[in-house]
């Protein structure tokens, strides 16, 4: 490891490394705006200049200039200072003086650092550049005249994404950054370069003119729109949540959200239920709360009486449902609302055991049965990463755009029993793959899955698509026969937990009643709808798809007469006269992670080997489709958000974007 003085004080920096980040280590911070620690190097913004000796007598990019043993590097002298002086005073010699207008205000880079590095004044005085404004879609608003080239929005298309959308025409100083054909980005991760952004020329479309930074209150959250868990950050105003932002977690989600998960947020204000209704003579009409408990209570379930659980239900709910059920005698729980049955005896093999970090390091991925794509962007940009290292990927089912090199082999499941030469041999020869298995594969595929992973010392994952799926196994929220297997009960009640992809037409004689928070497919089928909290009103504990144990926290109160969800179930075990254990949300987190130990640490819970493979398994069946069949319409918080039915209408079905006067 070379070692580097970095304004006089020795320090031992990795070996590769830049002097950029060899001064960061020092502990000095050096201002940049096309340099981003996820990104290739540009270096063409030059704001990052040092001094460095030996070499020639003049300012140098630090961020593409690799550290060598015994230089010396300055960062504090007259020659440093003057030469970013004068970069900013360039940088700024076209930028607009929008800032009162900008939503970048507040949070500005270009602000922040020419406060700290600028001269305060021009010297320029000819005719300012302007440039056109380019249209990047429904969620990305565009003022090009502020860019300053940074590339960080082209860079991140190409390398992150895979999809080379942003580009640069032109040269010098009639250099403009566009879409191809000015076409809307329509990727599921296009807003992140909202974020690269570090000046006003890519903002958010949806929160224009919304609110300034400072009158936002932040809340640590978690992402419920797919079963990755990103940590996101939500930021509100009285209450309402005007935005969801990406937090840092390289374990997880790096530094990304998909658009799903930043822009479903306007749909936490719209189709909300906030009061009770009971359906009398086929029509719902608005009850009391006392009313609609005093109905549950007549239907006299007893041990009759079943829970099926959401796909963004929170471990707490489930477990508060759990206990309701469980003192009443029943043990009717299932939380795979769309009929999936496959056996949780061994929740390993489950998982994704070889979790999103290390699933970098493969060198051989099979997918059987799932559009990564759609089902969890962040995963498929960790396999990118993998393709790039040299992975080869083979997929089992119907073809969809990937964003990388692939090799699709058929619908047929069947295929997985006599594998393609050149196909059993990559595996054969890998040193670290890994086989994932999705949500369409899962059914005639896991057992043989299994096989092939123990076979070729492969890490086994599966790879679900709802927030609550593990959470809801690690609690038991599971039937032998799925949904299937409670239909076949005929419960006298069916308490919906958010659920609104069951097919309720299976509970006709049955008593439905909805707790949720919007009015969605699960509430215009229920006899009696009970108003909850959405994921941003309420703490709780969500399990993501590789077995991670994270906590959310709340941001706002929830609208009218909605109450958190476990105070429903607690004041319900009241009407029926049954006890559960808690009063209050600590006790009912106690009584939880008593229960179940590994819910109360954050982290990877451990789940145990995986079961032993049988040799004799053999795949079946055909892959017809895949479960999510719009990426944008997938649970009720987004099908009642504007803007991603705008997404849905105009990326995804080709439909020409309605102007105001339309």
């Amino acid at each position: 490891m070379p070692k580097v003085t970095v304004d006089g004080v020795e320090i031992e920096v990795p070996q590769g490394a830049t002097v950029l980040q060899a001064c960061e280590l020092a502990g000095k911070e050096i201002p940049r705006f096309c340099y981003h620690e996820r990104l290739s190097i540009a270096g063409n913004c030059r704001m990052c200049l040092v001094e460095v000796k030996p070499g020639p007598p003049k300012p140098q990019a630090s961020c593409a200039l690799p550290t060598s043993e015994g230089q010396e590097i300055r960062t504090d002298t007259p020659m440093v200072k003057q030469a970013r002086e004068g970069v900013m005073e360039f940088l700024l010699i076209n930028h607009p003086l929008d800032c009162p207008i900008c939503d970048q205000g507040g949070e500005c880079d270009l602000q922040d650092q020419s406060v700290a590095y600028g001269r305060g004044g021009s010297r320029y005085h000819e005719n300012k550049r302007a440039v056109t404004e380019k249209y990047m879609g429904p969620l990305i608003k565009t003022v090009m005249t502020r860019c300053i080239h940074c590339t960080r929005c082209v860079r991140f298309s190409e390398e992150i994404a895979g999809v080379d959308e942003i580009g640069a025409l032109y040269r010098g100083e009639d250099m403009q950054i566009t879409t191809y054909l000015e076409h809307a980005a329509k990727h599921e991760l296009s807003a992140n370069v909202i974020d690269l952004c570090p000046v006003g020329a890519l903002t958010s479309r949806p929160y224009a003119f919304e609110a300034r930074p400072w009158e936002l209150k932040k809340t640590l959250s978690i992402d419920v729109s797919d079963a990755v868990g990103a940590n996101i950050r939500l930021d509100s105003r009285g209450r309402e949540v005007l935005r969801a932002l990406p937090r840092i977690n390289d374990d997880v989600n790096e530094e990304w959200i998909s658009d799903k998960a930043r822009y479903q947020v306007d749909g936490l204000t719209r189709r909300r239920l906030d009061k009770v209704w009971i359906r009398k003579r086929g029509k719902l009409t608005e009850a009391s709360w006392d009313e609609a408990f005093k109905k549950i209570a007549a239907a006299k379930p007893g041990k009759s009486i079943a829970a099926i659980a959401g796909d963004m239900l929170d471990c707490e709910t489930m477990f508060a449902a759990k206990a309701l059920l469980g003192a009443m005698g029943s043990d009717l729980l299932e939380g795979r609302q769309t009929g999936m049955d496959y056996d949780v005896s061994n929740l390993a093999a489950v998982n994704f055991n070889t979790t999103f970090a290390g699933l970098e390091s493969a060198d051989a991925i099979l997918i059987v049965g799932s559009h990564v794509r759609w089902e969890a962007p962040l995963v498929n940009v960790r396999i990118r990463k993998a393709v790039k290292n040299g992975a080869k990927v083979f997929i089992v089912g119907p073809e969809w755009e990937t964003t990388y090199p692939a090799t699709f082999l058929g619908n047929d499941l069947s295929v997985l029993n006599d594998l393609p030469a050149e196909v059993a041999k990559a595996f054969e020869d890998a040193e670290n793959p890994s086989v994932i298995v999705g949500g369409a594969g899962i059914k005639g595929a896991h057992a043989k899955a299994i096989a092939l992973a123990e076979a070729w010392g492969a890490g086994f994952n599966v790879l679900h698509f709802s927030a609550s799926r593990m959470g809801g196994l690690m609690l038991g929220f599971a039937q032998k026969g799925g949904i299937a297997d409670i239909v076949a009960a005929k419960p006298k009640v069916v308490l919906a937990l958010g659920a609104d992809e069951v097919d309720f037409s299976q509970f006709a004689d049955s008593l439905k009643v909805y707790i949720g928070h919007h009015g969605d497919k699960g509430a215009h089928a229920a006899d009696i709808i009970l108003p909850a909290a959405a994921y941003s009103e309420k703490d709780g504990t969500y399990v993501n798809t590789e077995g991670r144990v994270q906590f959310a926290e709340k941001a706002v109160f929830a609208p009218g007469d909605a109450r958190e969800d476990w105070t429903i179930l607690r004041a319900l075990a009241d009407t029926l006269g049954v006890k559960v254990g808690f009063d209050t949300f600590a006790q009912l987190q106690s009584a939880m992670i008593a229960a179940v130990p590994a819910l109360g640490v954050e982290g990877l819970a451990d789940y145990g080997a995986l079961p032993k493979a049988d040799a004799n398994a053999t795949a079946s069946g055909t892959i017809e489709g895949y479960p999510i069949k719009d990426f944008y319409l997938t649970n009720p918080i987004a099908r009642a958000s504007a803007v991603m039915q705008q997404c849905s209408a105009e990326l995804l079905h080709g439909n020409e974007m309605a102007e105001a006067a339309e």
